[in-house]
């Protein structure tokens, strides 16, 4: 079995590279079930309905969300029509939406859960743990797929390292910029931070000249996403169809 999982989809430039590629991707690497991070995809905060659909239909089996989830108030109205979107377990607000959903991929269960970093975070209501344990506890799953959105590093390898037993993937997003770290803990699959899917010429997705006039002349700039060619991050990881175990993590650049 593969699983790909593509990096944060930031703005309209993101989008559309997955949606010309994926297809090919897919069919390239022989992918089974794919997952994609798409917080950022409403012009660089959020996600809308309607994009949402967007990438279902470009072939994205289920979405994780981060620290931007609720930066579109009509995810409020229309989230019971995006059943497979999942908001961070440990976000305020904490009662709302889904952190986890189990599906079916050629004959096995495959959990996938969707995490909040602490450190740097904006919006943390909780801490992350409780929320792993309380799955496991929970459920019975041939595989534990976490994206776990932090920026801090060490905070995403030390999750990977307390849950290397008991969960058999851990990606991180949020920082969109790919680390060469991709590696088993154990037979955990785990990679610092996937990267991103949006335009080459940016500052990790954002407009170049914009935040310059922000930062360095101190303008006050509204938040411009980058426009033009796009790249696109992912990871491809192997899972043993017997005793589903990760056997290799690979990354992507497109």
């Amino acid at each position: 079995m593969r699983i790909l999982f593509i990096g944060d989809i930031v703005g309209s430039s993101g989008r559309q590279i997955v949606v010309d590629h994926l297809s090919t991707i897919k069919d390239k690497y022989n992918i089974d079930f794919t997952i994609a991070n798409a917080e950022n995809s409403a012009h660089g905060k959020g996600i809308t309905k309607k994009i949402y659909h967007q990438l279902k239909n470009a072939g994205t089996d289920c979405m994780t969300m981060g620290n931007h989830s609720f930066a579109k108030r009509e995810i409020f109205d229309d989230y019971d029509e995006c059943e497979d979107l999942l908001i961070p377990a440990n976000i305020e607000p904490l009662d709302f939406g889904n952190f986890y959903k189990i599906y079916q991929v050629k004959g096995k269960s495959i959990c996938v859960v969707n995490l909040y970093g602490e450190a740097f975070m904006n919006r943390v209501g909780d801490r992350p743990y409780p929320y792993m344990d309380e799955v496991l506890e929970e459920t019975q799953c041939d595989y534990y797929f976490v994206d776990f959105h932090a920026e801090s590093t060490s905070e995403k390898m030390l999750f990977a390292h307390v849950y290397q037993n008991d969960v058999d993937a851990v990606v991180g997003t949020h920082t969109h910029v790919q680390t060469a770290d991709e590696r088993l803990i154990g037979t955990c699959a785990y990679i610092t931070d996937v990267g991103m899917c949006g335009a080459k010429e940016s500052i990790i997705g954002r407009d170049v000249e914009e935040l310059y006039n922000n930062v360095i002349l101190g303008e006050r700039t509204r938040f411009e996403v980058a426009n033009g060619e796009a790249f696109l991050n992912a990871v491809i990881i192997d899972v043993d169809d017997e005793t589903m175990t990760s056997t290799a993590i690979t990354r992507l650049n497109l």
